[in-house]
């Protein structure tokens, strides 16, 4: 069926951040105070709840989580650990149903995404994440609202949501989950840059 289809780039970007969670599980064995580590655990994670339907998405996002926090247990103050916690705050937000319970993850996200600031100003990365989880509740409303109503498509929707009618449930979660994790990535990708493992291949745009 045309839904199961995964396009190469992606299949590429699962083998890549699965590699990089089976490193980052085999080295924590040996050194469980490396928040470096545990960060690209959390990362690899949140990339890899992207390729995870329903409950299972779900519980990869509260893996990351777990990973991420076990490293601000070690560090309060890492802020790429931080950013990356409020990336999955985010992500755990739309994939909650319920409106006032999204809302308090956004305000979780925000609170990490304030850290991250504060630890490091001139980040613009994090700066951006921050203004764009403000906006975030609003696109909550709009996803969930396309999802029960697919054919309800209107304008004010935003650019990632055009043609969303057409879509798939499983592949609208994908589109707005995208630009989301899209940057999580990053963290990852450095963290492997060291390691034999061959980069990933840019990831499609949203």
């Amino acid at each position: 069926m045309e839904d199961m289809m995964v396009p190469q780039s992606d299949f590429d970007r699962l083998l890549f951040f699965e590699a990089a969670r089976k490193t980052s599980e085999h080295h924590y064995a040996t050194d469980p105070q490396d928040t470096d580590n545990l960060t690209r655990w959390g990362g690899a994670l949140l990339e890899l709840s992207q390729f995870q339907q329903g409950s299972d998405c779900v519980k990869m996002v509260n893996d990351a989580v777990s990973k991420l926090e076990e490293a601000l247990k070690i560090n309060p103050t890492k802020h790429d650990t931080l950013w990356c916690l409020g990336n999955a705050h985010t992500s755990h937000a739309f994939l909650t149903p319920e409106h006032e319970i999204a809302k308090i993850y956004f305000k979780k996200a925000s609170h990490c995404f304030q850290q991250a600031v504060d630890q490091e100003p001139a980040n613009e990365l994090y700066r951006k994440s921050l203004e764009l989880n403000e906006k975030a509740p609003e696109l909550h409303l709009e996803v969930h609202k396309q999802m029960f109503n697919p054919q309800s498509g209107g304008s004010s929707a935003g650019s990632n949501l055009k043609g969303s009618k057409k879509k798939k449930n499983s592949d609208l979660k994908y589109d707005i989950l995208g630009w989301i994790v899209l940057a999580v990535g990053i963290v990852a990708w450095v963290g492997m840059a060291k390691s034999h493992v061959p980069p990933p291949p840019p990831p499609h745009p949203f």
